[in-house]
This record gives C-alpha cells, sequence and structure tokens, in this order.
C-alpha cells in the first residue's frame, strides 16, 4: 500500500512501524514540543503532497495533533483506538504498539478536519445520549470515536471532532445505536 501524503509521526519507532505497515515518507515530531522547523517541513509537505497526522492516542499525541492542524490547516487525520495502541505488557500506547493492519486500516479511514462546518449535533444531544457524565460516557466515547473513526475525545473535544469531521446526525445516531447494543451484549 502506497501512500502518497507524509505522515507525520511523533518518534523514529513510530516511522519504523509505519514503514511496515505501508510505502510511505514521515516527518517525526521527536516529542509534544513541535518547534518550528518540524512546523516548516509540515507547511512544505502539505504544500507539495498533503499531509496525514498520525499521533499516538494519548494526551501528548492530541496535544501535537492540535499545535500541527492549528498552524498547517488542510492536514488529513488518521486515529488509532487506545485499545489497538497498547504495548503487550502495558508499559505504554503509541503507534510503534499497534498491529501493521490496525495502522493500514487507521490510514485508509484518515478525513479531513473542517473548521467552519456546520454544526449537526449539540452538546445537549451528547448529554442526552450518554455520552458526557455518568460511569459508561468514557467507555461509549471511546467506542463512537472508532466507530465514527475520528479517535477517541473527551466530551467537549468530541463535540468539536463531531462538527469538524461534518458527522451527520443520521451517522451519529447510527453509531451510538451500535455502542449501546453491544453495551446490552
Amino acid at each position: 500500500m502506497k501512500i502518497k501524503e507524509i505522515i507525520v509521526v511523533e518518534g523514529k519507532d513510530d516511522t519504523v512501524k509505519i514503514k511496515l505497515a505501508v510505502n510511505a515518507d514521515t516527518i517525526e515530531t521527536r516529542g509534544s514540543a513541535v518547534d518550528e522547523r518540524v512546523i516548516e517541513q509540515v507547511r512544505h509537505a502539505q504544500a507539495t503532497r498533503g499531509v496525514i497526522i498520525f499521533t499516538d492516542p494519548d494526551y501528548p499525541g492530541q496535544r501535537i495533533r492540535n499545535m500541527i492542524s492549528e498552524q498547517v490547516p488542510g492536514c488529513r487525520h488518521a486515529f488509532l483506538p487506545k485499545e489497538e495502541a497498547i504495548e503487550k505488557l502495558g508499559r505504554g500506547v503509541g503507534v510503534e504498539h499497534a498491529s501493521i493492519e490496525s495502522i493500514r486500516k487507521a490510514l485508509r479511514d484518515a478525513q479531513y478536519m473542517e473548521k467552519q462546518a456546520e454544526e449537526q449535533m449539540t452538546m445537549e444531544d451528547l448529554v442526552n445520549a450518554g455520552l458526557i457524565g455518568g460511569d459508561r460516557a468514557k467507555a461509549r466515547r471511546e467506542k463512537l470515536g472508532g466507530k465514527l473513526k475520528i479517535g477517541y475525545a473527551n466530551g467537549k473535544q468530541l463535540y468539536k471532532r463531531l462538527i469538524m469531521f461534518q458527522v451527520t446526525r443520521e451517522q451519529f445516531i447510527a453509531a451510538l445505536k451500535e455502542v449501546m447494543e453491544e453495551e446490552l451484549r
């Protein structure tokens, strides 16, 4: 599988794993303090070939993703569910720990975020759906983010992602229905 865009990852281990999964070039941020040199590389990559941001499903990964997407608009985003990125002994989480197939799937499902997208759901919809508040909210958000291919997010981030990824009310309801049916099993 050949990827035209350049994939932004956090480190060398991520690059090694990506290259095992697909034929692609990467830019490494080398940690969560993304310097101007890296931003310039990403800008150039976006202008010439396009960019897919593929960071770890944890707080530092989300921080890196936000920093880059704010400064370099128009990037695609690939997400791994956290459970697919956990090291075998549970000592870490990251792209480098995911299976080849999980990485390929995340890259196939990479999406664009739209800043000026139309609101389809409200925060009230998320509360009523049990995605904000309550003991099962976090697990539901994790599953919903996986089904919609927008990654895990807290309640406020989920609301923003639903808008940015232009998730329709119908897509939201269908995915939520699947999550609720799985809960009953």
